[in-house]
């Protein structure tokens, strides 16, 4: 029986990451991977393919609706195969730089192939051989959920894996549901000429984030042609000819829609079937994910987890990346590092971008009673202007009393990387007193940041550009 210092079991973010820190710590480790190929979801079929496809729907829309005058631009050719291959050849090529090339120098990781299954507390089982260690961390992610909807899996589906690598583009496509997944695959599929429909079953297209904002996302996918419905209760799907036709109720009526194909965007499973999580004792809760302690641990004390697989509060992968390097270390020198999730972005890769970091007003409202809020318009941003992108809004919530900045979401082109430095401003805990004496570069989107902290004392509509 082979015996490591620690087994980790996953091949995603959370897992690279612990086994990185495990041989950093000089560690001898295991890496037990099975399902998704090196890498997990993300570099495989989640943020690296998907995001390479908004850019190629970006470029296209832009090429189209630019808004400069005096520039016409003329799109000579769109080829949906060509552009997925693209894609495939570019997860392939991070797959072998990212991880199969740093698990290659990772001294003391030894990867394995195969499925891991515990047959004891300190032993897990993987290809019919038996590993020992002292402590475990287990990364295994997640999977599409399929819905009970009557009739779903007899007509078919699509979830993200099979979408982004389609060999034809579908001319009509219903997503079912919303949020980051559902958002930004509805609005690439219509970039590239797809005529889309989202059924979102509540009556926001992401309830975690400022409704204002939300609302206004909505609007603009409305206006490029994308079918947004709220508070829908899909019923059942069949086929009819060469056609999926959904049938769903929304305000008391009943509506059908068909199209080509169905894309299910309704969440995701955590990967715990199969791993003998009942034969040590690790608790599992009724969404089947791993309940976990702030410090990654479980309710069997040498077994910890992360990412996607676990109960913890968000589910991104810089957080299940963060994670599995804290459980690492927790686990194996028994300290108690934690993260601050209060102080972790989000971003929906929708254009414009859909970014939020700290407090919402309803989160601020709940915890406080009372919610110190302001909302400016990118239209009082110069460079939104210059960029004729005035369509986002920035929201900014702050302590009453001591103007500590607890919360900022912003929709904006490029709000991805203007939210790193509202992460800060709340990991901080910095005031809007810091932020208005500030500098930022003229004229930049990121302006829009100190123009809302200004608007908590000043009437922004009669200042000079760079006050």
């Amino acid at each position: 029986m082979k015996t490591f210092d620690l087994i980790v079991i996953g091949g995603g973010a959370g897992a690279f990451a612990a086994a990185i820190r495990a041989n950093e710590l000089k560690a001898k480790t295991a890496l037990a991977n099975a399902g998704l190929p090196l890498g997990g979801t993300c570099v495989n079929v989640g943020c690296v393919p998907s995001k390479t496809l908004l850019y190629a729907g970006e470029i296209l829309h832009h090429a189209k609706h630019h808004r400069v005058a005096g520039v016409e631009l003329e799109v000579k050719n769109f080829d949906f195969q060509k552009v997925v291959q693209d894609e495939l050849s570019l997860v392939e090529k991070l797959r072998q730089e990212k991880y199969e090339k740093v698990l290659k120098n990772l001294e003391y990781v030894t990867a394995i192939e195969g499925k891991a299954k515990f047959i004891s507390q300190n032993k897990i089982e993987v290809n019919g051989e038996k590993l020992s260690a002292e402590k475990f961390v287990i990364a295994t992610g997640s999977t599409a959920n399929v819905p009970p909807i009557e009739g779903i899996r007899e007509t078919g589906f699509v979830t993200h894996i099979k979408a982004l690598k389609m060999e034809k583009q579908p001319k009509e496509l219903i997503v079912i549901g919303s949020g980051p997944l559902g958002l930004e695959f509805a609005q690439m599929f219509s970039r590239f000429g797809t005529k889309v429909t989202i059924l979102q079953r509540g009556d926001s297209i992401f309830p975690h984030s400022e409704k204002i904002l939300t609302d206004r996302l909505a609007e603009i996918l409305s206006k490029e042609g994308i079918t947004v419905e709220t508070n829908v209760e899909v019923k059942s799907a069949r086929k009819e000819g060469d056609k999926k036709v959904v049938s769903y109720q929304i305000g008391g009526v009943q509506e059908e829609i068909s199209a080509d194909e169905i894309l299910l965007a309704v969440g995701k499973t955590p990967n715990t079937q199969g791993l003998g999580l009942d034969v040590v004792g690790v608790e599992v809760n009724k969404g089947q994910a791993i309940v976990v302690n702030q410090y990654f641990q479980t309710s069997t004390k040498n077994i910890f987890a992360v990412g996607d697989v676990t109960s913890g509060p968000l589910r991104l992968e810089p957080t299940a990346g963060r994670e599995g390097t804290l459980a690492a270390e927790n686990a194996l020198k028994g300290t108690t590092l934690s993260v601050d999730y209060n102080a972790v972005p989000y971003t929906i890769f929708t254009d414009p971008q859909l970014a939020g970091v700290g407090f919402t007003e309803d989160e601020q409202m709940k915890q406080m009673g009372v919610c110190a809020c302001r909302t400016v318009s990118f239209e009082d941003v110069p460079k939104a202007i210059i960029m004729r992108r005035t369509e986002g809004l920035i929201k900014m919530a702050i302590h009453p009393q001591t103007k500590q900045i607890l919360g900022v979401h912003i929709l904006a082109p490029n709000a991805g990387e203007l939210i790193a430095e509202a992460m800060i401003l709340v990991k901080n805990k910095n005031t809007i007193d810091d932020v208005v004496n500030s500098l930022p570069m003229f004229p930049t989107l990121s302006e829009a940041i100190k123009i809302v902290a200004l608007s908590f004392t000043k009437d922004i509509s009669k200042l000079s550009c760079c006050i």
